[in-house]
């Protein structure tokens, strides 16, 4: 029987005690190591059994995890959720063992118990499901978000794509192998989630596993604007998120959107002001302002007029291999970094498309 005395940087000293042979002498070794690690302790005399040996273990009859649990509570009632789900105490028990240990549904239970929480049933849970899954619930949760982060006319909100894999090795039309960050090769699913400014989350729906990324924002957004009675929302975003067809999409919905890009060759509004001023070098941040108005065709197929702004940096060159850091290669000249330019898309001209 030894004791082992450690430290924070590995250095440890042992204390040999003695050696046993049988059962007895265990025991006698294991109450004097306990002595041994008590010294100096005083021990609290809680009115125990006259049975129970000092220093052993007791019995636990039950445990409570109080503070937490009504710290839980009082957020959840905070945000809204307890009137925006007309006070469901299944739900919300739902809700705070995912925060507390994050499982399944059915372990769930067990974590309540451990909390302290006299938990509903498994049955009733899963009879209770249905109605978690119904489009208006979701709607008035969101709605209890939206009025936590006191949204406004000019609010801006974020939204981004991540997904959701699971252990199984064939799909059901909804978890379905696709595009995934984490390289993975299981069914998936994928999820949209709407923020505001400070993170806090507004809106989340669920896609297929093979939906691409494109097509989850305009639903998102009509499902907010829904929520919410908003006539009118304006969509900024990158192009890898906002397709050509993403594009038509959201003009058909009556919406606005401001695309940021880059381009791989000189505008046409560089080129006059390059005619206009000869000889003169483009000054940083230079914003030029080039109306995009709409073609016949696309007027009668009900698309509108846009506006681009052109905005130049110096510290973005225009070939990767070389060539001026602050002047942008000249057409006509062909040469063979151009060509590479026109290639690769590097461009010092990044570009916001307002519809």
């Amino acid at each position: 029987m030894q004791i082992v005395w450690s430290s924070r940087r590995g250095s440890r000293s042992i204390e040999h005690l003695g050696s046993a042979h049988d059962d007895g002498e265990l025991e006698a070794l294991r109450a004097a190591a306990r002595q041994r690690l008590a010294a100096g302790q005083g021990e609290l005399d809680l009115g125990l059994a006259v049975g129970t040996s000092p220093g052993g273990p007791l019995e636990i009859a039950s445990s409570r995890m109080g503070h937490l649990h009504d710290a839980l509570c009082r957020a959840y009632d905070l945000l809204g959720f307890g009137q925006a789900t007309g006070g469901d105490e299944m739900f919300r028990q739902l809700v705070l063992a995912r925060i507390i240990e994050p499982t399944s549904k059915q372990d769930s239970l067990r974590v309540l118990a451990e909390a302290g929480v006299d938990a509903a049933s498994y049955p009733t849970l899963n009879r209770r499901l249905p109605v978690y899954a119904r489009e208006s619930w979701r709607r008035g949760l969101a709605a209890a978000c939206a009025a936590h982060a006191a949204l406004g006319p000019a609010s801006l909100v974020l939204y981004d794509v991540s997904t959701l894999y699971f252990e199984t090795d064939a799909g059901d039309g909804f978890r379905e192998p696709g595009f995934s960050k984490e390289r993975r090769l299981d069914p998936q699913i994928t999820i949209g989630l709407l923020t505001d400014a400070a993170g806090f989350p507004l809106m989340v729906q669920a896609f297929e596993g093979n939906k691409a990324e494109t097509k989850t924002m305009l639903p998102v957004i009509t499902a907010f604007m829904a929520a919410h009675q908003l006539a009118d929302v304006t969509v900024v975003a990158d192009a890898g998120m906002i397709s050509e067809a993403n594009q038509h999409a959201i003009e058909d919905a009556g919406l606005s959107f401001i695309l940021g890009t880059r381009i791989p060759d000189e505008p046409y509004a560089v080129r006059q002001w390059r005619r206009e001023h000869p000889g003169q070098d483009l000054p940083d941040g230079q914003v030029f302002i080039q109306p995009w108005p709409a073609a016949g065709a696309q007027k009668a197929a009900g698309r509108r007029d846009k506006t681009i702004y052109y905005q130049y940096k110096h510290d973005r060159p225009a070939a990767p291999c070389g060539g001026s850091m602050s002047r942008w290669p000249r057409p006509r000249r062909r040469s063979r970094d151009w060509l590479r330019s026109r290639r690769t898309g590097s461009s010092p001209w990044p570009v916001a498309r307002r519809q």
